[in-house]
This record gives structure tokens, sequence and C-alpha cells, in this order.
């Protein structure tokens, strides 16, 4: 075997010199681990071992040299140095360890996340959200939905509620878009699957471990179903294998920095409201039939169905009176909606939609809706619209699920809630 030469560029995240020789600890490309740069001082002309022996911590840097036959570096990869060239230096201290041995506060590592990426856990948490969302496009496109991009700036909030960011449209009221939800059910008259991986904009004052102002979801809609089962074995299906390609993907990787993900379920369980409701009362609880569940109630119920080995399940048959206009009737009480929880956080919400133009008229009036200002959707359920459902997923929320993680804001590189704009 020969050495072979080669180029690496990075930032330096640690130096360490030992008689006559440095060692360059270089963070490059997408990896996890450094490269260890070698540079004797016998091997190279008196500027290179200047610049090795004096490096500071943070610099972009690019080596060339050869990478040897014989690796003597615990971390996995070393470059003997020919030429080292110093493409910029730190100003100043940075505000966070680059060498990782000591930990900063969780505000500093969002506000500095450039540099938090430089550190291998930082690196693999949004090297496993990159597959994560490579992954959905490719599910989705493989199983026959087309790939769509909906109007983010809209006149009418798709859950009719107060929760919407205002602007101003060129002096007229415009909202950013809550969800896809109006547009990808109007396309359902001409195509019969969609799907969109998309931002949502929520106005409320979060101020919890599981909500932001600003997220990313993918919303799935599909036409000529039986009912909202349909679109369940769809979701169900798309949980295990994404789970599935991420460890092959990343999981030793995810192991290194001491991340798991969670198992692919065999099958995900159907679990009615009533049922959930009779869970939590036995359980201390006092929830009265149509009542939401709030957070605690949540956390329990997935602590308790954990522990019985289903940390993921779907809710189903929800009271209609919980669920927005849209969503279809099932008797006079109930509604043919799931939710998708992974111990005790909702990851998903979906079911089958009122697709009959009468009875969807009504539903908006039963909610208090305005007809005019939901005009444009209704006239689209005119034409043939069949029947459809689908679902919208949180991708922030699913991957904080999947590696276990106790904040939504570990998921997101710029996280936006009520106290963050910038950076």
């Amino acid at each position: 075997m020969s050495e072979k030469a080669g180029v690496v560029e990075g930032w330096v995240s640690n130096v360490k010199t030992v008689g006559k020789i440095t060692f360059i600890e270089v963070i490059d490309d997408l990896s996890i681990s450094p490269v260890t740069v070698v540079v004797k001082r016998d091997s190279v002309d008196a500027e290179t071992w200047s610049k090795a022996s004096s490096m500071k911590i943070g610099s972009a840097v690019r080596v060339e040299g050869v990478f040897p036959d014989i690796i003597v570096s615990r971390k996995g990869r070393e470059l003997q140095a020919k030429a080292i060239t110093v493409l910029s230096e730190p100003i100043e201290l940075p505000p966070i360890d680059l060498t990782g041995k000591t930990p900063a506060s969780f505000d500093l590592y969002v506000d500095f996340r450039y540099l938090a990426l430089r550190l291998p856990r930082f690196r693999a948490v949004f090297i496993a959200r990159a597959k994560l969302v490579e992954f959905t496009r490719e599910f989705f496109a493989k199983n026959g939905f087309l790939e769509v991009h909906t109007p983010k700036l809209v006149g009418a909030g798709a859950e009719g509620g107060a929760t919407l960011f205002t602007v101003d449209y060129f002096g007229q009221k415009a909202y950013l878009s809550q969800s896809p939800q109006l547009y990808k059910q109007m396309l359902m008259c001409g195509v019969p699957r969609v799907f969109e991986i998309t931002p949502y904009f929520r106005a409320e004052k979060f101020s919890t471990p599981r909500h932001l102002n600003e997220s990313w979801g993918l919303d799935v809609e599909m036409g000529f179903i039986e009912d909202e089962e349909d679109v369940m074995k769809v979701l169900e299906e798309f949980i295990g294998a994404s789970i599935n390609y991420l460890r092959m993907e990343v999981g030793d990787m995810l192991k290194t920095v001491g991340l798991s993900l969670i198992d692919p379920p065999s099958s995900i369980p159907r679990i009615t409201y009533s049922e959930i409701i009779d869970i939590l009362n036995s359980i201390g609880y006092n929830i009265q039939w149509g009542e939401d569940l709030d957070t605690q109630a949540e956390k329990s119920l997935g602590e308790y169905l954990s522990a019985k080995g289903t940390p993921i399940y779907f809710i189903t048959k929800y009271p209609w009176d919980a669920k927005p206009f849209y969503i279809m009737r099932e008797g006079d009480n109930l509604s043919k909606s799931f939710d998708l929880d992974i111990k005790g956080i909702e990851v998903a919400s979906g079911g089958q939609r009122e697709h009959r133009y009468h009875e969807l008229v009504q539903n908006l009036k039963a909610k208090g809706l305005s007809l005019e200002e939901f005009s444009f959707y209704i006239k689209a359920f005119m034409y043939g619209m069949p029947p459809h459902g689908g679902f919208g997923l949180g991708l922030d929320r699913l991957l904080m699920t999947f590696l276990g993680l106790s904040n939504i804001r570990e998921v997101v590189l710029f996280p936006r809630d009520r106290f963050r704009l910038i950076p």
C-alpha cells in the first residue's frame, strides 16, 4: 500500500504540541469525529511548523498532506501535514468550548448554534434531521404521492381560530399559514395523493418544551379512501420505515454521541378516546367525556402505555366538538379522526375529511365560521370531490421523540418562540 495525498478543510477543535510534534484536531465535512492532523517539525518547513505550533482553536484551515497507511490516532482518521493555510482566525474567545470538554448552558447552545454544530452531538442531531427529511420525501414519492407547495401567505386560517400571525398584504389583511390543510384538500379535486414538507406558523404564546411558533411539518392528503383507517395505515408504515432508515443511516453515529433511536413498532395500536378516558381515570384523573387532555394527562398516559410496551399509539374516535370543521362526523358525537402519540407527545393528527358539499357547509355553520371567508375552499367541493383524508405531522416533534430528547429546540437550528426572533 502507498500513502495517499489529500486535503482537509475545516475548523480546529483542539491543538496539542508534544516535543517536535503538533497534533491538530480538525472538524471537517459532515464528520462527527475530527481528523487528527500530525505536524512533524522535522518534516515541514519553518513557516508551517510556526503556524501549527501557534494554531488557535476555532480557526478555519486548509491542510495538505498524506493519509498514512498506519494510523496512530485513536480518533480513527489521520493526516500527516505538508502545508497549512490558516483561512481565518477567531477574533475573540468563543462563547462555548469548541473542544467539547466544558459544557455550556442550553441557551448558549441555541444562541450560538452555528458554533455548536462543530461539536459531535449537535452535528449528529442535525444530520439525523436531514436524513429524516430525505427519507420522508423518498417514501411518499415512491408511494405515488405528488410533492406540492402551497401558499404561506393566506387569506383565511385553516383552523378558523385566532392564533394567526397577521401581515399587511398591500393594504389587505393576510396571515402566515398555520397549515396547508385547506389547499391540500382542494387538490383532492384533481390529484389523488399529495404531500408537502412545510413550515407552520402559530401565534400562540408558547412556553413549553414541545411548542414553537414556527415549526416544520409533513402534510399528507389522499383521495378515494374507504375511511380514516386507510390514512392510519400509511402513517403507520411511514413511522416504522423512517425509524429503520435512520437506524441504518445514522444509528451508529448517534450511539457514538450517546443518543439512541426508539424501537420501530411491529404495529401501532388504535385506542379510542373513550378508552383513553377510562385509562386516565383509572390511574387517578377525573376527566369527563369530551374534555381535552392537558399536557400532564398526556404525559401520564404516555408513561402508562410505555410501561405496558406501547410507546407509540393512535388515539381514535375523538368527540366531533373537539375537532376542526373539516373532519367528518361519525354519528352524533364522534368524529373520524385520530392523533398519533409517542410517549405522551402528540406528533400527528388526522382523519377522514368531510367531502360532501352540503355537510361541509353545515359543519362550518356549526363551528360558527364565516361561509364567505371560506368560500374559495368550499367551491372546490362542488366539482366531484372524492372521499379523502390525511394528516399533519410535526417533523420537529417526530425527531425529538425518535431520539428521546426533552426539548424541541434541540432539533431546530434557529428556534422561533415568543422570546426568540434572533439569531
